[in-house]
């Protein structure tokens, strides 16, 4: 058999590939640049280790649990410790805790008395009419009121999407939260009645998932993924060229293969020539996807310059704060040993669309921003003990209204050209976890493909 070509070496190509071995199928797969991983990198300096893109995975689905398994990573992996749970929003320039329970509702100072009340009403409004698709803003603003999308569903969408719900799709940026609404017509009926569905599933929300990484980084996930596959890496190989003729895929040099997964960005798509027994197959509108850069800010300090206890997985800033950066993730309070004795770590986002223009700054000035946030928000003194500032300019694409045709474009082209797939954040969602499951998915459908062609 002819293996199997994956294109794209992050975590959804990764994961395809490793799948696809554990069933005997034979794979290469071909990153552009010098590493694996995509994303996911981790960093490790002078007894600090800073993350260059995600922070945790979300334990929301078994099938995480059989990937760290088959890895032999369960020794490895950590969670998150108990006051994780506690998250913060800021309000007036100060952190505020996000209530837990509904006596914590009833008694926060993140929301006003009448946002409370507004609440309400909610199990009450009409849904929409399945067809129309609005923006997330829209949605909020509907069913939930002004005051929650400023205070609630903004800095939410800035830690997610590092992008704007004006423009995003509740239906397909969020699509369980617009499923809740269509099927039970209540989001809070929806949150309760679902819990029952997702118990019976095996599958927990992602608000309720436990959270972890390991003992040294998520990079330790793509690390034993690359060991396990490192005969099948081809690492400094771009693949712009596609052609398939008498049933077998042609990569240039690169050779014949049975079936090719595309696992890359939108704009590596787009730019990706595809023929397919002559005839030429465009993949150029999948430029039109957009995607919010983002430059992550890994700041130490000494823990007796920092006011705020830390007591938590970090703090996000709605917009309305008109603050530099969209939030921070208190790093050291996460996990162990992610700064050394005495001191703490932060991890800030700056840019996302809601400041673009940010990004293209130095490191210095970008450390500066955020210096002016932390010492507002967290009471933070001193100089840094530390920093790593990493940019991504294309970091997350946005799943805006329209965006259905992207991915109607992509599924309509793996039932059309046989031995064609797509995988990935610009068609499976964007979280860490959708990318896993993404190339799970993924490498079903490969094995499917297959057996029904040999």
């Amino acid at each position: 058999m002819k293996p199997v070509a994956i294109i794209g070496g992050g975590i959804t190509g990764l994961t395809a590939a490793f799948k696809l071995t554990q069933v005997g199928i034979p794979v290469t797969l071909f990153e552009s640049t010098d590493r694996v991983g995509g994303v996911i990198q981790t960093v490790r300096d002078r007894d600090y280790l800073a993350e260059c893109g995600p922070n945790t995975i979300l334990e929301t689905s078994p099938l995480i649990g059989e990937l760290i398994s088959d890895l032999g990573l369960e020794e490895r992996r950590i969670y998150s410790s108990d006051q994780a749970e506690n998250r913060y929003i800021v309000r007036d320039k100060r952190p505020v805790k996000l209530p837990r329970s509904p006596l914590a509702f009833l008694t926060t100072p993140l929301f006003s008395y009448r946002a409370k009340a507004r609440l309400l009403a909610e199990p009450f409004i009409r849904r929409a009419p399945a067809d129309v698709e609005e923006s997330l803003a829209k949605f909020v603003r509907r069913r939930l009121g002004r005051e929650f999308l400023d205070y609630a569903i903004n800095p939410f969408v800035a830690g997610v999407y590092s992008g704007a719900p004006e423009q995003l799709s509740v239906r397909e940026a969020f699509p369980k939260l617009h499923a809740l609404e269509q099927r039970y017509g209540s989001l809070i009926l929806g949150q309760v009645l679902g819990a029952r569905e997702r118990k019976r599933s095996g599958n927990v929300s992602k608000q309720n998932a436990p959270k972890f990484s390991f003992d040294q980084g998520l990079g330790t996930l793509t690390d034993a993924l690359g060991q396990r596959l490192k005969e099948q890496i081809r690492t400094g190989q771009a693949i712009g060229k596609l052609i398939k003729q008498n049933g077998a895929w042609s990569l240039g040099q690169a050779g014949e293969h049975s079936g090719v997964l595309l696992a890359l960005p939108a704009f590596r798509l787009a730019e990706m020539q595809v023929t397919c027994e002559s005839k030429p197959i465009s993949l150029s509108m999948l430029a039109g996807i957009q995607y919010a850069p983002v430059a992550s800010v890994v700041l130490g300090f000494r823990r007796e310059d920092v006011k705020h206890p830390l007591d938590g997985f970090g703090a996000l800033n709605p917009e309305v704060e008109q603050l530099n950066s969209l939030g921070t993730i208190f790093s050291s309070s996460l996990f162990p040993n992610r700064a050394p004795l005495g001191q703490v770590l932060l991890t800030s986002y700056v840019g996302g669309l809601r400041a673009p223009h940010l990004v293209s700054k130095t490191p210095d000035e970008l450390c500066k921003l955020v210096m002016a946030d932390l010492k507002t928000v967290l009471g933070v003194n001193g100089e840094p003990t530390y920093r790593h500032v990493f940019v991504h300019r294309r970091a997350i694409p946005q799943y805006d209204i329209g965006y259905g045709r992207f991915k109607t474009f992509m599924n309509d082209l793996e039932k059309s050209v046989n031995g064609l797939f797509f995988a990935g954040h610009c068609r499976d969602g964007v979280s860490l976890i959708d990318s896993i499951i993404s190339g799970h998915e993924a490498a079903d459908r490969i094995a499917n493909h297959l057996k029904k062609t040999n």
